[in-house]
């Protein structure tokens, strides 16, 4: 059960000693991430008198109202994207299309989950459904006008002033809506997908028939730094050795490339396809065109996670990336 804010317990104490009634509605401030615990009435705050009820256009060219055909009655998550991004967009969209499918059953069931471009202008309906295709994202995508995308994005707290400003890029969350009752909760849309579909469980007051273990059975978490970041950074997009998934595979990758290559292409692979490397653009070919996106890592981490990329190798394969045969200028190895 979620906790009422201290400003709506006193302000239901207020009504009811001035009316000396049973029944109040509650306020709640909306500062923090999650909205306090409300009474459902018809004029609930965060109902049509707080939503704009836009319309928007979906992937296959439908026209939709956001409040009345997207939220109304529903349980949500909805994150804002745009298909040229070169940073986060991508992770979040394939960590997103990884939590659709844990969720099994209860994705667009229980929950509707719902991207929506902040780039109205190039992104028509046609380029939101090549870009979903290309991730296998089962969802709607939604444009529309400019001002009414900026109007959404300020309402849901998903769009930061210096965005407007700049017309640039947004925060990576994602945010859940109970909007019956009036919650709603912003979370990292590039959490781990077990993780945000764990949260989504307790935010939505889900009940699972088998029992969890409890966390005092739980054992400490002691991961190297390069482990973390493969975990919490790549692996939405990519597999070592079971295969490829958004990206390729990246098994073997230090005995097929440089270290020096491996290592630049993590730190700026947007510069490296902007200059036309032949391995970077041959990648981004084979893989319908989905972008590596630059993370903005630090050089530590970067250094770190291609350690951890070359102990796997390691660990796999038995030998080291520098005992691999001799590589080519472009990074390929030698056969």
């Amino acid at each position: 059960m979620k906790a009422m804010s201290w400003a709506g317990i006193v302000a239901i104490a207020a009504m009811l000693a001035a009316a000396g009634a049973a029944r109040a509605h509650g306020g709640a401030s909306h500062e923090g991430d999650q909205a306090a615990s409300r009474p459902v009435t018809g004029n609930s705050r965060w109902g049509a008198n707080y939503f704009p009820n836009v319309p928007l256009t979906t992937q296959d060219g439908k026209t939709v109202r956001f409040y009345d055909d997207l939220i109304k009655g529903k349980s949500v998550a909805i994150n804002f994207m745009y298909t040229e991004c070169t940073e986060v967009c991508p992770l979040e969209t394939a960590s997103l299309v990884r939590a659709y499918k844990f969720l099994g059953e209860r994705a667009g069931r229980d929950v509707v989950f719902y991207s929506i471009s902040m780039d109205p202008k190039r992104d028509t309906p046609a380029v939101l459904k090549a870009y979903a295709a290309k991730f296998g994202a089962d969802w709607l995508f939604l444009t529309g006008k400019p001002d009414d995308i900026r109007l959404l994005g300020k309402k849901l707290g998903m769009l930061r002033e210096r965005d407007a400003a700049t017309n640039s890029h947004h925060a990576a969350q994602l945010l859940l809506g109970d909007e019956p009752n009036g919650q709603w909760q912003r979370n990292s849309a590039v959490d781990n997908p077990e993780f945000l579909t764990a949260r989504m469980a307790t935010f939505f007051g889900w009940r699972e028939v088998a029992p969890a273990k409890s966390y005092a059975d739980a054992r400490p978490v002691v991961a190297p730094n390069g482990q973390r970041l493969f975990q919490s950074k790549c692996s939405s997009c990519h597999s070592f050795g079971q295969g490829d998934r958004v990206g390729p595979d990246l098994a073997g990758i230090t005995a097929r490339r440089t270290r020096a290559w491996v290592t630049r292409y993590i730190a700026e692979p947007d510069a490296l396809l902007a200059a036309g490397d032949p391995i970077a653009t041959e990648l981004f070919k084979r893989y319908k065109e989905v972008r590596m996106p630059n993370l903005r890592l630090g050089s530590s981490d970067v250094a770190d996670l291609v350690s951890f990329l070359n102990a796997q190798d390691v660990s796999t394969s038995g030998r080291a990336s520098h005992a691999a045969p001799a590589a080519r200028p472009d990074g390929s190895a030698r056969r």
